[in-house]
């Protein structure tokens, strides 16, 4: 690109064909560039996911049955509530009007509103730990986000694990 702008200085006008080319090209470098860095936000956010639920699986049970995903879905789901306890006491102590921590405590609050309607609706994104394979995977997963493409992921929603364990105990 440093080429680039040094032949842009050369030119004289800035409607030239020339000039216009050099624009293109430098904006289609850093809307890759722009593209690359949202990627990796987004893996890292999955990885940050995974390792929490490889973190808090139950160590001896393997294929996961339908209610343990439940169970570890709604737990996800309700990670930050102590921290959010801790927020709105200490806004009752002080007789302030402004609220301490007030962007943390929206972040939180929204995060949670946003899982919640997930898991109510299409479900949240996870690895399948239902199937032998993919859960051994995830227990022996060392972190590294390479790795993610491994993975078989599937959403798991309230309804439909309430209908596996209904065919379940059938």
């Amino acid at each position: 690109m440093k080429k680039e702008y040094l032949k842009a200085k050369k030119i004289a006008h800035p409607s030239s064909r020339k000039s216009i080319a050099i624009v293109k090209k430098t904006k289609k470098i850093s809307n890759r560039q722009k593209a690359k860095v949202a990627g990796l936000i987004k893996q890292n956010l999955i990885g940050e996911k995974m390792l929490w639920i490889q973190e808090h699986m139950v160590p001896d049970v393997c294929p996961y049955t339908p209610e343990l995903v439940a169970r570890l879905l709604e737990m996800y789901i309700g990670r930050n509530d102590e921290e959010l306890e801790q927020i709105n006491i200490k806004h009752s102590i002080g007789g302030r009007k402004n609220r301490q921590h007030a962007s943390r405590e929206d972040v939180l609050r929204m995060t949670k509103e946003r899982e919640l309607e997930e898991y109510n609706t299409c479900g949240i994104e996870i690895p399948d730990i239902l199937n032998a394979s993919q859960c051994s995977m995830l227990k022996n997963w060392n972190g590294e986000l390479r790795y993610l493409t491994n993975f078989k992921f599937r959403r798991f929603g309230r309804k439909h694990l309430n209908d596996a364990l209904q065919k379940a105990s059938k």
